[in-house]
């Protein structure tokens, strides 16, 4: 039986990606003591282990940056995977956060027990207690990938798994999906391979990344009120890029912004060029063939799905899985009404730069864990007492989330007020322990 390790007098954080550092530095400028793990070897999450040598960010380096940490001057409007991963390394260096992490370090299991802790069990078999547990293990690494209909002589894989060009070299290959991470490997695919389709079920809104010659993400009209945009977007990609028709591509059922937007105009560039074709969807894989739905079918010996990730927390328990499709069910963005000490953070998708975000909400996050150390009711309770609702989306704006927590800072003494009322009118609370499973199973895919 392992011995454990009395950490109450602290949080762990889980994570050191960019949402894991922001709230890393969060924590630290608040004097809040805490621990900090992250299974891979070194900082920078998606941008060490998930991304491929030439990708680059669709967002720009301003708005993607942390307010408090600038990107050097040098760096590129889209900085490459190389430089993203240099400036998470720098910022951790900076800030003095690298020395508190422990790398190659993996959870395995989290619970609540007795007292409202939290319960922690790494891969080394070590069992911590923590006073609670910050989870930053990000939402691009558990793969989504479609069923098909029969069966494929060739290689089927997910983008992630996606990492040199020479598993394209020269092959026949259909992308599916139209995100951005499926236009980037189409446009990939057009450069290197032999032939190359994009499959798409429905139509997608392809947004330039520049526009009059700044990254259109830093354009005045990007803070706008999205439906005060729509109409500007319209006009613009009319304008730019002309009709779907043109490239033989579906219209978008979708208003812009309604689901996360594709940035880029180099899969119309290919497309134009004849290196890409464009595909409705799959219909089902006869051998060497793939067969689209609309009966035309083309030979291909790589079937690359950049379909997306499922929102996962392997090391919880059943009963603390609260994610509904992309949605984590929690108030005030990250917390639960009937457990104290737990935060799911980092799950949401922003339209646009993740550090203009993360850093800020990094300060609200300590704000919280100070609240919750003067009140017995979960602060999540506080929240949906106040009215606080649920997410109908992962989706977010950046601008409307930075607003928020600035705004949220401000009242924050005003909450804290109406907390402690409201906690007064309860009884003392404490979170419902959960057993520990009859065995832990290690987990094996880096989060």
């Amino acid at each position: 039986m392992p011995s454990t390790t009395d950490r109450r007098d602290r949080h762990l954080i889980i994570g050191a990606g960019p949402c894991g550092l922001g709230t890393a530095r969060g924590l630290q400028e608040a004097g809040l003591l805490y621990d900090h793990v992250e299974a891979d070897r070194e900082v920078g999450g998606n941008w060490l282990h998930g991304v491929y040598p030439t990708a680059h960010i669709i967002s720009s380096k301003l708005i993607t940056q942390y307010p408090g940490y600038p990107m050097p001057e040098h760096y590129p409007d889209f900085p490459s995977a190389q430089h993203m991963l240099d400036y998470y390394i720098d910022y951790a260096n900076h800030f003095g956060l690298r020395e508190r992490i422990e790398f190659n370090t993996r959870v395995d299991y989290v619970r609540p027990i007795a007292d409202n802790l939290w319960e922690v069990t790494l891969d080394s078999g070590e069992v911590r207690q923590y006073e609670g547990v910050l989870l930053a293990n990000g939402h691009h690494w558990d793969r989504n990938m479609p069923e098909f209909k029969g069966q494929f002589d060739g290689q089927i894989m997910h983008s992630k798994d996606y990492k040199e060009r020479e598993q394209l070299m020269g092959r026949k290959v259909v992308v599916v999906g139209g995100g951005n991470s499926a236009c980037d490997l189409a446009s990939e695919s057009a450069r290197l391979a032999e032939r190359a389709y994009l499959s798409l079920r429905s139509g997608v809104w392809f947004f330039p990344k520049t526009f009059m010659g700044k990254p259109i993400a830093d354009s005045p009209f990007a803070s706008w009120p999205v439906w005060f945009q729509r109409p500007f977007i319209k006009l613009m990609v009319r304008i730019v890029q002309g009709s779907w028709s043109d490239y033989n591509l579906p219209k978008p059922d979708y208003e812009p912004f309604e689901k996360h937007p594709t940035l880029g105009s180099e899969v119309l560039h290919y497309i134009k060029h004849g290196r890409l074709t464009a595909k409705p969807g799959i219909e089902r894989l006869a051998g060497k063939e793939v067969v689209f739905t609309d009966g035309s079918r083309v030979e291909a010996d790589l079937i690359a799905c950049a379909t997306g990730y499922h929102l996962s927390y392997p090391f919880l328990p059943p009963e603390l899985q609260r994610v509904e499709g992309t949605v984590a069910q929690v108030y005030g963005w990250s917390m639960l009404p009937d457990y104290r000490g737990i935060y799911y953070l980092g799950w949401y998708q922003f339209r646009g730069g993740v550090g203009q975000v993360f850093e800020p909400y990094g300060k609200l996050v300590a704000e919280h864990i100070k609240l919750q150390r003067e009140i017995s009711q979960p602060v999540g309770a506080v929240y949906k007492q106040q009215g606080d609702r649920i997410m109908d989306t992962h989706l977010i704006d950046p601008y409307d989330v930075v607003r928020g927590v600035a705004k949220q800072l401000r009242r924050y003494p005003r909450l804290r007020k109406q907390a402690h009322t409201y906690d007064r009118t309860q009884g003392a609370h404490q979170n419902t322990p959960i057993a520990a499973p009859a065995r832990v199973a290690p987990l094996t895919e880096v989060y």
